[in-house]
């Protein structure tokens, strides 16, 4: 019984560092910080979740994180201009558009005729100027990921930097996740010290 009582504290512990960190990310991230690319690049993030302007999305250099025709993300390297070499920043989107052209792209064109027609069609998917909202993957429950997400990166042989920054796209703080965990591992303590203090009580009777 002591055991399982040691199991559910570090439980809910766990469950509070998690919830907390969500609320603590939340509350430093009220909104999303305009940035363009050059400054992200040169002076790194001024906060998680970003809104990043001027950058030239790289289409060609595009990883699929699942490699195979069921594609869950792309990680789309994000250049200060269209010619730039390494890479500093890599956006890993689950934008429906950009994943179907990239399938049809590269699964369903067979020849070099339909390959240059299908870039003449998709310019602006392939090399053009967009901007991007979401949140960096950093920090230490990101810090897996995102681990995983470079070694992906560097296994295709592309020109990564070592410090690149990586940015999910569509991603917003967990304001209410962080409230559910803290609740329910506050709820779990409140049971834990109630039954300790009961059995307490007990024994001294």
């Amino acid at each position: 019984m002591r055991r399982f009582r040691y199991t559910l504290l570090a439980i809910c512990l766990v469950l509070l560092f998690l919830g907390g960190s969500d609320l603590l990310l939340w509350f430093n991230n009220q909104s999303p910080r305009t940035v363009t690319i050059e400054s992200l690049e040169n002076a790194g993030a001024p906060q998680e979740w970003l809104h990043v302007t001027s950058g030239y999305q790289d289409l060609d250099r595009a990883i699929s994180t699942s490699g195979s025709v069921d594609m869950e993300a792309l990680l789309v390297p994000l250049l200060t201009a269209p010619d730039q070499q390494q890479i500093k920043v890599l956006i890993e989107t689950r934008n429906p558009h950009l994943l179907q052209i990239f399938q049809d792209y590269y699964f369903f064109t067979d020849t070099l005729q339909q390959r240059q027609a299908f870039r003449r069609e998709h310019l602006a998917e392939f090399s053009g100027q967009r901007e991007v909202t979401g949140m960096l993957v950093a920090g230490l429950i990101a810090r897996g990921n995102r681990q995983k997400l470079l070694k992906l990166a560097q296994q295709t042989d592309l020109d990564v930097a070592d410090d690149v920054i990586f940015l999910s796209e569509g991603k917003e703080p967990g304001k209410w996740r962080g409230l559910f965990f803290s609740v329910v591992g506050l709820l779990g303590l409140v049971k834990i010290l109630t039954h300790k203090k009961k059995a307490a009580l007990q024994t001294s009777q």
